[in-house]
């Protein structure tokens, strides 16, 4: 938990890394529990296995990580994972000794790379030999012609499929059901990413200065990810003064002056795969805001405790979004894309449009369930405005309500 008494949790020092608090036995009890969530919709979806290419769900259902980054481009590595069967991990090339130790895998198998990096003029050669391997494992531990989940492949690779008789299932849908609900598990292993998060925004408060870049900035969050052993970063939202409006402008070697707006998303992927996804704003040199950026902030955080409020076990999404906090009509066609989302080793499932048209064009309903992990967002910025503000808060569904997972503070004198 973050400490408003101390610059940095726990009362370390910003030179001393955080202790993991992580047992191991947490760590095995969260790999167990979404491999049995996997396995269920695989049963309720009356499929033999899903074959996952998405290195997130690969992370997810095998608890295995290889390249994030390099393979959600790259079709490297996959896995097939059988509803009432064995874990196959089909790994990079020479990587099998990554994974010593992990008892969720049955069996490591080299993977055949058929994208066009991997076999150039040798890709419907190569597409062959991986297409009658997946029907070997398949055969082999689910017999017969099989319906087959898939995350997500190139169409030669399903049309091979299809050739050899299985039926494939859309899989990201059966995945992401999967991953909303989070054990107690999963909780401590998010919250320890989110205190590294914390730690890598209060670095950047502590060195936020006139004078340095956006880059400059962003770059202590990233280095204090890295040092507590984190992955990667989604994106590189943060800017400054004028580049705060409209949001979505990622970081710059744009000079920061003192007195304007700083807004970030952390969007970071830590510790365990578990993503921190927490959004502040600050003045440049932390100098007190104008009457405008007050205004700005008050209504942003009005939005973000507004919506918490609402949110409970057994609340549909329609009505959420219909009860959701109303945006001023100077700040709508600026509007955040999403009013919540999931949040888990990623983004996830659901990600509610707002009301009125959004809604009529883009919304879809559900229910919210104990255990959901959610970003609540705002960005309120006027239209052709000077400057605008970024809020947003990772909270976890209760059987009471809502509860707050980031405890990083907000400008409480700006309200």
């Amino acid at each position: 938990m973050f400490d408003n008494k101390n610059k940095y949790p726990s009362g370390e020092s910003a030179g001393q890394p955080l202790r993991n608090p992580v047992s191991v036995e947490t760590h095995q009890d969260a790999r167990g529990y979404r491999l049995q969530r996997v396995r269920q919709q695989l049963l309720a979806a009356d499929c033999a296995a899903i074959l996952l290419y998405d290195p997130v769900n690969i992370r997810y259902a095998t608890d295995t990580s290889n390249m994030q980054v390099w393979t959600l481009h790259n079709f490297a590595r996959y896995a097939l994972v059988f509803a009432s069967g064995p874990v196959v991990l089909f790994e990079f090339h020479n990587c099998e000794h990554l994974h010593e130790g992990n008892e969720l895998l049955d069996e490591i198998r080299p993977a055949i790379n058929w994208s066009y990096f991997g076999a150039g003029s040798r890709i419907s050669e190569k597409a062959v030999v991986w297409a009658d391997d997946i029907l070997a494992v398949l055969h082999q531990h689910a017999g017969g012609k099989a319906r087959l989940a898939v995350d997500k492949a190139d169409f030669e690779g399903l049309e091979l499929l299809q050739q050899r008789g299985l039926c494939l299932v859309e899989g990201h849908s059966l995945m992401e059901e999967a991953r909303k609900i989070k054990s107690a598990a999963e909780l401590e292993l998010m919250r320890w990413t989110i205190a590294v998060c914390e730690r890598g925004i209060q670095r950047m408060h502590d060195e936020l200065r006139p004078g340095m870049s956006e880059n400059q900035l962003w770059a202590w969050l990233h280095y204090e990810n890295i040092r507590h052993g984190g992955e990667w970063i989604e994106t590189r939202l943060l800017a400054s003064g004028p580049r705060t409006n409209p949001w979505m402008q990622e970081s710059s070697d744009r000079i920061m002056q003192e007195g304007e707006i700083l807004c970030f998303d952390t969007d970071l992927i830590g510790p365990y795969g578990y993503c921190a996804d927490i959004s502040r704003a600050w003045t440049v040199g932390h100098v007190p805001p104008t009457a405008e950026q007050r205004k700005l902030y008050r209504l942003a955080h009005e939005q973000i405790q507004h919506n918490m409020d609402l949110l409970r076990p057994g609340l549909s999404h329609r009505e959420f979004v219909e009860r959701s906090w109303d945006i001023p009509a100077a700040y709508l066609h600026n509007r955040y894309c999403c009013v919540v989302h999931g949040v888990g080793l990623a983004d996830e499932y659901p990600a509610l449009a707002h009301k009125g048209a959004d809604w009529a064009s883009s919304g879809y309903d559900g229910v919210f369930e104990e255990n959901m992990v959610l970003c609540v967002e705002s960005y309120i910025g006027e239209q052709g405005g000077a400057e605008g503000i970024k809020l947003e808060q990772q909270v976890l569904i209760t059987r009471d309500g809502c509860q707050a997972l980031s405890h990083y503070p907000w400008q409480d004198d700006w309200l």
